[in-house]
Formats: C-alpha cells, structure tokens, sequence
C-alpha cells in the first residue's frame, strides 16, 4: 500500500487526545513591496508545526502529540513555537511517527524539534530570538534546536539563497521582521516564500490513463475552494495511480500562478491533506 494512502489509515485508527487549539502567528505570503532587509530569513521546514505550552506538544489542529517523555524531558517550562521535523523531504515520515499514540522510540530519536518563535517573550522578534537561543542552549537537548536565522541584502540574494535551498529539498523561505512585537494570526510580521504556491482541493472523480497507464488512474479529477473543477496527473506515483486517494478526500497541489481563465498553472499532485 501506498504509504500517504497509509497515512489515511493511521490518521483514522488513532484516538489523538484533544487540547485547546493553540492561538498560533500565522504567514502571509511574501511579494516585492517588501523589504528584506529588514528581516530575518531562515529555512521553511517540511515538518509538523507544534506548540510547546510547557508541559506538552501540541499540534496547530489541537491535538496532543504523544512524545515519549526522554524527548521532552529537557524542554523548558516556558512556551515554544516550533516545527516537528524530520528532514527535507520527509513530511509523510514524520507525521506518520507523531500520529501514533504509542510512540516508537526508534522513530522518535531521529526526530527534532526546532523551533523559531518563544510566544510570551517580550520586545522585538530579534530580542526574543535572543531570548530562544539562550533558552535552548541552556536546556541543553539532543532534540530542541533553533532554526537557524540569517539575513539578505537585498531580494537578488533573496531568491539566490531561495534557489540554493530548494535545490538540496527545502520547501522554501520564512521571512520574520525584525522589530515585530509577538501577535497571533495572519500577519505581514511573518512571511512564507516559495517558487511555487499550494492549496487544497477535493477530489471528486478519476480519469483513467492511457498508454502505460493503462488500467490506472491517469489524473485525479479535482473541485478546489472556488468550486473550480480540473485535473492533476501531474506529480502521481505509480502507486498513487493503482490506488489514488478516495473520492471525497482532500488533496494539496502546487501550482505556478493562474491562467487567464483563472485556473491553476501547472497543477501538480504534492500529498494527501492532512489537518493535524
């Protein structure tokens, strides 16, 4: 079996204990008004975002991850904001070792959490970035990290260092101001950055391949947000094509801007949608 189709699967055979959702600073996306130079830029981590409240890890979903308790037994007692994160290019991994309720031990160590902003710090984003690091060094763990923060001249090094990244597997750029003071929801304080955008849509149908997809599925036929139907065959696994996601479930797909019929450019199949 397909492991994303897994995935599904393990989602659903899970009782993931409940918290309160956590109020989380959410991104805007980046465009040229912006000035880059007056932020800090680091690495888009692929991972699962997760709130520490002090005493536990909780998903941006509002479910309690189940970490063993030697991978947190070091954190601190102050809250946290950070990504679970395996790797680049690891997404399906990690969410699959985080989802369970009896977490494997042997999965976990080689997981990290790495974190980038400390909610109830006070001052500008590069006061409590000092505040982070001081406070991550001192607990002095295998599995809390910062996520290493850098600056740009200028947005030609910008997307310079954007190439560089994504070409090694990253997923793209964040963008956090320097001066801002620590606010929840979606904010030009924060910014994502990537060669690409993504979304969501549903799968509503198939169409069946040709060729040597013969007697597979050839695209998933697809209805997104704004009620606009199409098809992404693009970026499907030839596994993904003998067993594509159900009818009904839910999809993220990148895409490179819009037509003029304002339709996806370039649609292409990156994973099943998972809200945790």
């Amino acid at each position: 079996m397909n492991k994303l189709l897994l995935l599904v699967l393990l989602l659903g055979s899970f009782s993931l204990a409940a918290a309160t959702k956590p109020d989380l600073i959410l991104a805007e996306v980046y465009n040229d008004t912006f000035d880059v130079r007056q932020y800090w830029v680091s690495e888009k981590l692929d991972g699962v975002r997760a709130y520490w409240d002090g005493k536990q890890l909780i998903s941006r979903g509002g479910h309690i991850i189940a970490a063993p308790t030697w991978f947190t037994a070091h954190f601190p007692n102050t809250a946290l904001d950070g990504e679970l994160w395996l790797g680049q290019q690891r997404f399906a991994d990690t969410l699959s070792s985080i989802s369970n309720n009896s977490p494997v031990d042997s999965e976990w160590q080689k997981l990290g959490y790495y974190v980038f902003e400390l909610p109830n710090g006070a001052g500008s984003f590069t006061e409590r970035l000092s505040q982070l690091q001081a406070i991550v060094a001192e607990q002095n763990s295998a599995y809390l990290h910062v996520i290493p923060q850098f600056r740009v001249a200028d947005k030609e090094q910008l997307i310079k260092k954007l190439a560089e990244l994504e070409n090694i597997g990253a997923e793209g750029l964040m963008l956090h101001h320097q001066d801002a003071l620590y606010k929840t929801g979606r904010t030009t304080d924060l910014l994502k950055l990537k060669s690409y955008l993504d979304t969501e849509a549903t799968v509503i149908g198939y169409r069946p391949g040709k060729g040597k997809y013969q007697g597979m599925v050839g695209a998933l036929l697809v209805k997104n947000a704004a009620g606009q139907e199409f098809a992404i065959g693009s970026g499907l696994t030839d596994a993904l094509r003998k067993n594509p996601p159900a009818i009904g479930s839910t999809i993220t797909y990148r895409y490179n801007g819009l037509t003029k019929h304002g339709l996806p450019r370039f649609a292409r199949f990156l994973r099943i949608y998972t809200a945790f």
